[in-house]
């Protein structure tokens, strides 16, 4: 999602291995103190391989035959198909994996997926469509799970430009939509309505601010006030995607104001061309976090000097952005959350982007599947995972 390498890069000062009874000890020297250090080593782009097997294959050592210090290794990879995993003899935790290996199959179209899971031909997927939760559900064989995510679906605006470029002209265009609504018609009642720019599975996410009202009579004020002059602003999104109903309804709410839209569809590539150049006006998206502490949510969507100019909405306070620093530097959680807190009050009445809803990862399994869960970071943790079968 984020830059990592600047993150990493900036704060690390020297990795060193020593020898010690019992085997090697990395140690890790930080620049300054760094709050998340742990969480970001959990990503998978830290993860440690062979520095032999690197260099000896060089790129194929991450695109063939992978060689890690997991519980697993690779079998067989066939791209765009599948992925079969089994135990790796050399996993430093004694009696683990507690299986014998895993097939990860790709399978694109969701209804196919459930047809799958229904037919036992699999025994987990992601991303039931969230018509079809009931039917898993009612499968005596199945069980449905809603699990906690830190993704959140929000609007980005182009900040670099008017109209959005005057905060009351950001803020009419979010006190015109109604959240909760919304949140309903695209998650049939299963997502959360977003009251900050962060996500809700986020630590220290502001649970108790009250987020940016649906008033549109206020909204039709902004948009006099900040002198809106009846231009007709473009709904950028990405073709085939769940993002036509999100702009749709979007659309009807900003029109029923008097903030004139047009939606435009394009390819995906096209879309990530766009929007980073900043040749958009509004732009329905979504994103999640990769570990549980906000760090990088930050730097990614609402820090406007940390490499992606707020999700190239170019939002840009200094206090959010030194509040950022400050944060990232405070070991202690009492103080962190008040600072998080604070990013998320400023950042979400200044609307940096509009937040929409928080959707929960929408999973299921077969009942005879234990100990298989998807962390609201978006990882498998499949070492425990146990088939009664």
């Amino acid at each position: 999602m984020s830059d990592k390498k600047s993150v990493y890069s900036a704060t690390l000062a020297a990795v060193e291995r020593v020898t010690a009874e019992g085997g090697n000890i990395v140690k890790v020297k930080l620049k300054y103190r760094f709050a998340p250090a742990l969480d970001n080593l959990e990503v998978f782009n830290t993860g440690i391989v062979s520095k032999t097997d690197v260099e000896t294959r060089g790129d194929k050592a991450f695109t063939d035959k992978p060689v890690s210090s997991g519980p697993y290794v690779v079998r067989e990879w066939r791209p765009n198909d599948r992925l079969i995993l089994e135990p790796n003899t050399n996993y430093w935790r004694g009696g683990y994996p507690k299986n014998s290996g895993a097939e990860f199959i790709e399978v694109a179209n969701p209804n196919p997926r459930v047809s799958m899971l229904m037919s036992g031909e699999l025994d987990a997927v992601r991303d039931v469509p969230w018509a079809q939760l009931d039917n898993v559900g009612a499968r005596d064989t199945l069980r449905d799970a809603l699990e906690p995510s830190t993704i959140i679906y929000m609007t980005l605006l182009n900040e670099r430009r008017p109209p959005f470029n005057n905060v009351k002209i950001r803020q009419a265009a979010a006190h015109a939509l109604n959240v909760s609504a919304i949140t309903k018609a695209m998650t049939e009642g299963h997502g959360t309505p977003a009251n900050t720019t962060l996500p809700n599975a986020l630590d220290y996410h502001a649970k108790d601010l009250p987020g940016l009202a649906y008033d549109p009579k206020l909204a039709r004020m902004l948009l006099t006030d900040g002198g809106y002059d009846g231009k007709e602003l473009t709904i950028l999104i990405s073709a085939g995607s769940d993002n036509e109903k999100l702009a749709t309804l979007l659309q009807a709410q900003w029109t029923a104001v008097g903030l004139k839209t047009k939606i435009e569809k394009v390819d995906r590539g096209v879309w990530w061309e766009r929007v980073p150049a900043g040749d958009y006006d509004l732009a329905p998206s979504w994103w999640y976090n990769e570990t549980p502490d906000p760090d990088l949510a930050v730097r990614w969507a609402i820090c406007g000097t940390c490499g992606t100019h707020s999700f190239h909405t170019y939002y840009d306070n200094p206090k959010v952005n030194e509040l950022t620093e400050q944060a990232v530097r405070e070991l202690e959680p009492t103080k962190r959350d008040v600072l998080y807190r604070e990013i998320q009050r400023i950042s979400t009445e200044e609307v940096a982007q509009i937040p929409l809803y928080y959707p929960p990862y929408a999973n299921a399994y077969a009942k005879a599947l234990e100990g298989l869960s998807l962390s609201p970071s978006l990882q498998w943790s499949l070492e425990e995972a146990v088939l009664a079968r």
